[in-house]
């Protein structure tokens, strides 16, 4: 048994590995130069405090300890940080599998769901941008957090051990992105499905109380918090439009395809329920987004648990009717060359696209001896600023911004974003 698991457990690890291979290969993109430069200050333990008393900054401790721990081993080489984020995708598509210790789930789905996770495309943008290492850091934290809860619901003696597990496991989502309270919904599914432990609710009290506490501290920063100005959370938001349009975009076409099959099968098995309701729940914090009526890729990692567990149903139901058959493995085949394809072509060639504005500025102002006069960025000059302190150890007052600063000292070149 130890051995079919650890080989199921590679069997995951290459699939996640074959797709995201060619991140491996990327510079690092716009938000990547911020954050490393802030991580510097808030990583190492004295800058703790620091971050402690960074009201915004502070519910994604963990990116910069993260972000600090890498560029102390291995600088600032941007595959490192790649390989970390990859990393991180493979434990939590081996926690998708592991999922399969609910009964409302099961390790038959869970492996075919964790499989289609590892190669899913959807998510790119969590694994392929590495500033969205929140993402794969709060589905890490708050997924070990949700196994140990089913655990302790499970347990009859010795119990409480696996409730503290679970709650200090809580406590490191809620310091790796302000989403991570969408949990205590989530944890309340294993109270419903596979039978009904209404009286184990009150166990859910600390989580609820820590999460209050939490949602609350946030919200005082409404006045001052960039993520309250950039529309990334407008209460006022057409938020219907944007779940529904999410919800959407998540089932085309695999899921889609997925509950046509079921329902033409009559297949009425409980992870096609649950796999819904989770995608549902999770989409909650992001709903509110403004700047577009869509929720952007990275953010439907979490959710994207739930279509995995809606594959891994729709696929085992397939062999299920099938048996050895061709159709089977040709759909298996299908399925992985599409996401894998279109990784590799189209979500890369987005990638670097992103990475062209600073990489042109790096590579234009490394052979420059003087002042530059950004005559057009399309990106804010924090990128451009902290990109030449990190890489080329110049200081950002090497970059002249206003065109009369430009004419009252002439610098030595003018630099302008070609695309």
């Amino acid at each position: 048994m130890k051995k079919e698991k650890f080989i199921i457990l590679l069997v995951i690890a290459a699939l996640a590995i074959l797709t995201y291979l060619p991140a491996l290969t990327q510079p690092f993109i716009e938000d990547d130069y911020p954050n490393i430069r802030l991580a510097l200050d808030y990583g190492p333990i004295s800058g703790w405090e620091k971050m402690a008393d960074d009201s915004v900054q502070r519910v994604r401790a963990t990116s910069f300890i993260l972000m600090y721990g890498l560029y102390r081993i291995f600088g600032l080489e941007p595959a490192a940080f790649y390989i970390a984020n990859l990393i991180l995708h493979i434990i939590n598509c081996w926690l998708v599998y592991a999922a399969g210790h609910w009964r409302g789930i099961g390790y038959h789905v869970s492996f075919w769901a964790a499989a289609f996770f590892a190669v899913y495309e959807g998510h790119a943008e969590a694994i392929m941008w590495f500033s969205a290492c929140n993402e794969l850091l709060l589905f890490l934290f708050g997924f070990l957090s949700f196994l140990f809860w089913l655990i302790f619901l499970e347990q009859e003696t010795a119990r409480f051990k696996w409730l503290g597990l679970s709650f200090s496991f809580f406590i490191l989502a809620l310091l790796s992105k302000e989403s991570s309270v969408i949990f205590i919904p989530l944890f309340a599914l294993p109270l419903l499905f596979p039978q009904r432990k209404f009286k184990e609710a009150l166990y859910l009290s600390p989580f609820i109380v820590a999460g209050l506490i939490y949602a609350i501290s946030i919200f005082m920063t409404h006045s001052h918090s960039f993520r309250f100005q950039d529309k990334s959370f407008v209460l006022t938001a057409p938020f219907w439009i944007t779940w529904t349009k999410s919800y959407g975009a998540m089932l085309w076409f695999w899921g889609f395809a997925a509950i046509i099959s079921l329902a033409a099968w009559r297949k009425t098995r409980q992870p096609f329920l649950l796999s819904l309701i989770w995608i549902g729940i999770s989409f909650i914090p992001y709903m509110f987004v403004d700047y577009m009526h869509r929720i952007p890729s990275r953010q439907t990692y979490l959710a994207s648990a739930g279509l995995a567990w809606l594959m891994g149903t729709a696929i085992l139901s397939l062999k299920e009717r099938y048996g050895k058959k061709w159709i089977v493995n040709a759909v298996l085949v299908l399925m992985i060359i599409h996401n894998v394809t279109y990784l590799w072509t189209k979500k890369r060639q987005q990638f670097l696209v992103r990475a062209q504005p600073t990489e042109q500025l790096l590579s234009f102002a490394k052979n420059v001896n003087g002042r530059i006069f950004m005559q057009c960025f399309p990106l804010h000059r924090m990128y451009g600023e902290s990109a030449l302190e990190l890489i080329l150890k110049k200081p950002a007052s090497t970059l002249i911004w206003p065109e009369d600063e430009a004419n009252g000292e002439p610098p030595v070149k003018s630099f302008c974003y070609q695309k």
